[in-house]
């Protein structure tokens, strides 16, 4: 048997004949990105035209108009709500805090907003989401959502009646701010996802744009605290290290693991694209982010013994939930190339370089030695999103307009292995 990787397999352009494309049994390495076999085909031989699409499918410009048209609208009209959300916001937020309060908090806000942020770059590192659309995620969870909360939450509180403040004080934490934030926060996730679905091909693209929504949100939120701290305070220092220790070291990811449970949710639902189910995903998603909202503002007297033995365990929870979803993401990413390896596309020890941390690790170090780490990053950056290019065409995503973003990329893929081979 030849171990040609080059050598064209049935079916494929160029190869022996066969009579069906068979399904390999490593198609699906993980339980994320599942395949079913109608959907499976090999993947285009070197310089072969692309695939007939399987199944029905609009043509492709009119897709990628409407695409480029729902990014467009994403953009604008995210700008312009946040900008007028910041119009209510900002001087809510003065009003409240003062404005030293509000310098102070600003900046002490930036500590915990740092951390998270960071932790979304660290997550997003292997296949980075574009620039633009997280910055639509934090100015929406920074300034949107934050507007949205202000708006509605006002009719909880004429809604029902309560016996004295301290009640009304327990219900709004309790109730109102679980069912109101999550909501305000997961509606910039649901467009998103409807509006750039692209860029939203998974669980770990889920968890990325709602940790920074989630982010954003918390970043207000702070100042505001951190804020009230100072203001009118006879030991403002004293008052503002009490509040930076509950929100800034014990808590900085509250907000994120909260809101991160919805977008992981409609990360999967995003894997078998369907506008329908991506709504219901919504929905779906914001039931765990509301209870454990809840169970955080919940907690009272016996705060320190329930973060120990319930909060803690959650947030461990959630970092070998990301770990997991990290490898998962990674070994798909190998199986893809691969089967472009066995197209021709690429050789066994590049998928190793391209596919695999270490891999790339050494790729990067090899290039900065002859001055072509640039390069090597491109080269990196597109043989990635080759990976989730194929694997959106193999669940069946507008396959045809996926076919022809395969084609460039490929073409892509050769000239910049000529400029990393210099």
């Amino acid at each position: 048997m030849s171990t040609n990787p080059y050598q064209r397999g049935p079916g494929q352009p160029g190869g022996p004949a066969g009579p069906q494309d068979p399904f390999p049994g490593q198609a699906n390495p993980t339980w994320m990105g599942r395949v079913e076999p109608e959907y499976y085909r090999p993947a285009p031989g070197t310089y072969a035209a692309p695939l007939p699409a399987l199944g029905p499918s609009q043509p492709g410009p009119d897709r990628a108009g409407m695409r480029s048209a729902g990014l467009l609208a994403l953009t604008i009209g995210g700008a312009a709500l946040a900008f007028l959300s910041l119009l209510l916001v900002v001087p809510f937020l003065v009003a409240s805090t003062g404005v030293g309060g509000f310098i102070v908090g600003f900046v002490v806000s930036l500590i915990p907003l740092s951390a998270v942020l960071l932790t979304v770059h660290a997550i997003d590192r292997w296949e980075p989401e574009p620039k633009r659309l997280l910055f639509f995620a934090f100015t929406w969870g920074a300034a949107v959502s934050v507007a949205v909360t202000l708006l509605i939450q006002p009719f909880f509180a004429l809604t029902f009646q309560f016996s004295d403040a301290a009640d009304l004080q327990t219900y709004m934490a309790t109730v109102q701010a679980p069912i109101v934030e999550e909501f305000a926060k997961s509606l910039g996730l649901l467009l998103l996802l409807l509006l750039a679905r692209k860029h939203f091909d998974g669980p770990v693209d889920g968890v990325v744009f709602a940790f920074t929504i989630a982010g954003g949100f918390a970043f207000t939120e702070n100042i505001l605290y951190f804020g009230r701290a100072i203001a009118g305070s006879a030991s403002p220092a004293s008052d503002l290290a009490q509040v930076f220790l509950l929100r800034g070291v014990m808590s900085p990811f509250a907000h994120a693991i909260f809101t991160g449970t919805t977008g992981l949710i409609m990360g999967f639902a995003a894997r078998r694209w369907h506008s329908g189910a991506s709504v219901v995903a919504f929905f779906i998603g914001l039931v765990p982010a509301m209870v454990l909202h809840n169970r955080w503002n919940s907690m009272g007297a016996g705060f320190l013994a329930e973060y120990v033995l319930i909060q803690v365990p959650i947030f461990v929870l959630a970092v070998l939930g990301i770990i997991l979803l990290r490898v998962a993401e990674n070994r798909l990413t190998r199986q893809r190339l691969m089967e472009y390896s066995a197209a021709g596309w690429f050789s066994p020890a590049e998928v190793e370089l391209l596919a695999t941390p270490r891999g790339r690790r050494t790729a990067l170090h090899w290039a900065a030695g002859y001055h072509r780490r640039p390069q090597m990053k491109a080269f990196l950056h597109t043989a990635t999103q080759l990976a989730f290019i194929r694997q959106r065409i193999l669940s069946g995503r507008d396959v045809r307009l996926h076919q022809a973003e395969e084609q460039q990329q490929l073409q892509r893929i050769l000239a910049l292995r000529a400029a990393v081979a210099g």
